[in-house]
């Protein structure tokens, strides 16, 4: 098992201060702020761990303030319904006193219904594409560095964008949409909690990136000033975290600084797993001069 696999695993084994109450820590990798999907993931193991039998559909969360990667994460979480077929609680991320972050989950009891859902759209399969190494080796000399630093660090979550030029070079007026190959770069336990929590971890990966996309730049851009604002995440159906998923994303609308964008993440049998939605802060800061060839 790859170390950033059992760092994840570490992370997202909190520790029990209480009831309903736990501590969650950050990995320390030099960042200046919390991975916005390591809250998100966080938060949703709390709030697991206070629900038996019923499991979670859906997700709501909030980002106040920028999480403290060098001090632990306290998480609270509040009953607020405890039915016979749906069960809901509220998650508060505290740091220095402060709500940094709030999540309200639903938990459902599974049970017998209509079905249907939307087709993937097509992609290769991601045999098909170049494994991380191999995409560092054709494109890493025209990456811009921030992003060549991105691909080159080790991480829990392996990616193979279906469309490399959304990562090697943009240009305006291209479609805000991409699509991606995502799975843990190492077999997980059999646990569904914990498959749950590393779809959510990495729900939140590329996401604002998208809204950034028609605008020939990328959240690594020094014009640009992002952060997650929201976040919503709806489970339709069992999937193991460790296989692959196509995450199709687009982003409809960005206006007044705000760009908001969707996902869906498909099994490899074309199943629709979830669905994501996103807004988020894609400031452009007027004191620098920066165009995008430098990016």
């Amino acid at each position: 098992m790859s170390k950033a696999i059992t760092d994840l695993l570490a992370i997202l084994d909190l520790e029990k201060i209480e009831e309903d109450l736990f501590r969650g820590r950050s990995p320390q990798v030099g960042w200046q702020r919390v991975f916005g999907g390591l809250v998100i993931a966080q938060a949703l193991v709390a709030a697991q761990r206070t629900v038996e039998n019923s499991v979670p559909h859906s997700l709501h969360a909030y980002f106040l303030l920028g999480g403290d990667p060098s001090v632990p994460i306290v998480y609270q979480v509040e009953h607020l319904r405890d039915g016979r077929s749906f069960a809901t609680r509220r998650v508060h991320a505290i740091q220095h006193g402060k709500v940094i972050f709030f999540l309200a989950a639903s938990f459902h009891n599974a049970e017998p219904g209509l079905d249907h859902a939307s087709p993937p759209p097509p992609a290769p399969a991601p045999e098909e594409l170049p494994d991380e190494s191999e995409f560092l080796e054709r494109h890493g000399a025209s990456m811009p560095e921030p992003v060549r630093r991105y691909f080159e660090r080790e991480r829990p979550i392996e990616m193979r964008p279906v469309d490399a030029g959304r990562h090697v070079s943009r240009g305006l007026d291209a479609d805000p949409a991409q699509k991606i190959w995502v799975r843990t770069s190492a077999a997980l336990p059999d646990d569904p909690a914990i498959h749950r929590a590393a779809l959510a971890y990495l729900s939140d990966m590329t996401l604002l990136d998208t809204s950034l996309i028609a605008h020939g730049r990328s959240v690594f851009h020094p014009e640009i000033q992002a952060a997650s604002l929201d976040h919503a995440l709806w489970l339709h159906r069992p999937f193991r975290a460790d296989e692959w998923m196509l995450y199709v994303q687009d982003s409809p609308n960005a206006s007044g600084s705000l760009g908001f964008s969707r996902g869906a993440l498909y099994s490899r049998s074309g199943e629709l797993i979830a669905s994501v939605a996103q807004e988020g802060l894609i400031r452009l800061r007027r004191n620098r001069e920066a165009g995008p060839e430098s990016w």
